[in-house]
């Protein structure tokens, strides 16, 4: 490692080099290498008239140090690294997350790289004191951080505010990762239910009776027509006459929960305590939004090919998820646990389809052994249908 691969790892000549240009340009190397080559480049630097400070030498070789010897963290090579002056801050005082090199869009990337420039023109202007930053001055760490707050959080002349605009990004690389999900699975069901050796059917009474009782249920204000009228999103929409659009509402629901529960229903001391205890109602509806495609893939298609009768307990449910590679496609449900970025325990499965299967049963879904009904079998894949589908499909 010399200047001439600092210089074509930043695509920047000598003299224009930035200590954040050689700070990442030591760290592509290992440490080991980096800290060898130090003196020589801190020679070199001399030599082409941009000789950096001591404060600066001193602390690359400290930082490369304590990474060769297995006593850096992540938060301290980060640190340093920021304390060039023109690195932006990861994670910021007012909780903006840059997000990682590999993992940026193009809006990131532009906002990083302009950032980048700021800063510079604030390092050049005397604003930011990299050797401040090094030292660990705790005014010099807050003045720059408060620096980077208001460039992300104030518009640039075409009216984009960076950090809104980095964030709507990510949003919409979300919600497309989400779509994909609902796609392939939902392509995979339809696949399940086309096999089925005999296509389920509606009881008609069944659902009489179910959505009878479904409709007390949600208007009981508590648990569990709150959390179900979230689901359904009937808190801002009235609730259809028909039992069948009602049931495979609050069924789809379940599977894709529409809205949260009304602010009116949330007490505000409960959220100022970040210790606090979630209420019931939150757990169930923070349970909901956790299961993942596949899991209600491999349960749905598993019930679906049983029929009626079928046991639906959590027990039983989260070992039809462990065993999911045999219940679907392999290839396809790999391909959607790929997209799926965590993977739970049984235990966890478990304790997540316990709050799925306690409302089921207010649906007439599951009788009071855990049962799958003949509704359910009816139901249930048609609920799934509709809560991966697009509006109006």
């Amino acid at each position: 490692m010399d200047l001439e691969f600092v210089c074509s790892y930043s695509e920047r000549a000598a003299p224009d080099l930035t200590r954040r240009d050689i700070a990442r340009a030591l760290l592509a190397v290992p440490s080991g290498v980096a800290l060898v080559a130090l003196p020589d480049l801190r020679r070199e630097m001399f030599a082409a008239g941009n000789p950096m400070t001591l404060v600066f030498w001193e602390s690359a070789k400290q930082t490369l140090s304590a990474i060769e010897s297995g006593q850096a963290t992540v938060g301290d090579v980060q640190r340093w690294l920021e304390s060039t002056g023109t690195e932006p801050i990861l994670l910021t005082s007012g909780y903006f997350l840059w997000p990682e090199e590999d993992e940026r869009g193009p809006v990131a990337e532009e906002m990083y790289v302009r950032l980048v420039g700021f800063l510079e023109e604030r390092v050049e202007a005397g604003d930011v004191d990299p050797d401040a930053l090094a030292a660990g001055d705790p005014a010099a760490r807050r003045a720059y951080e408060e620096l980077q707050e208001r460039w992300l959080n104030n518009p640039l002349p075409d009216g984009r505010v960076p950090g809104f605009a980095v964030s709507d990004e990510q949003d919409e690389e979300l919600f497309a990762a989400w779509d994909e999900q609902e796609e392939l699975a939902l392509s995979e069901l339809h696949r399940v239910l086309a096999e089925l050796p005999k296509q389920p059917e509606l009881p008609p009474a069944a659902l009489r009776a179910a959505c009878a009782q479904l409709r007390e249920v949600l208007d009981f204000p508590g648990y569990p027509g709150s959390v179900l009228r979230a689901c359904a999103g009937f808190d801002d929409r009235a609730m259809p006459d028909d039992d069948q659009e009602l049931w495979l509402t609050v069924a789809a629901g379940i599977a894709g929960p529409i809205s949260d529960l009304p602010e009116a229903a949330d007490d505000p001391e409960e959220f100022a305590d970040l210790d606090g205890e979630l209420s019931h109602e939150d757990q169930a509806l923070a349970a909901l939004c956790s299961i993942q495609h596949a899991d209600w893939l491999a349960t749905v298609a598993s019930l679906a090919r049983t029929g009626p009768g079928a046991l639906a307990s959590p027990e039983h449910i989260a070992r039809l998820v462990g065993e999911s590679e045999e219940i679907v496609d392999p290839d396809d449900l790999s391909e959607l646990a790929e997209l799926d970025e965590f993977a739970d325990e049984p235990e966890d499965t478990e304790l997540l389809f316990s709050t799925v299967v306690d409302l089921w049963r207010y649906l007439g879904v599951v009788d009071e052994s855990d049962l799958l009904t003949p509704l359910g079998w009816w139901g249930l894949p048609r609920a799934l249908e509709r809560a991966w589908s697009a509006p109006g499909d």
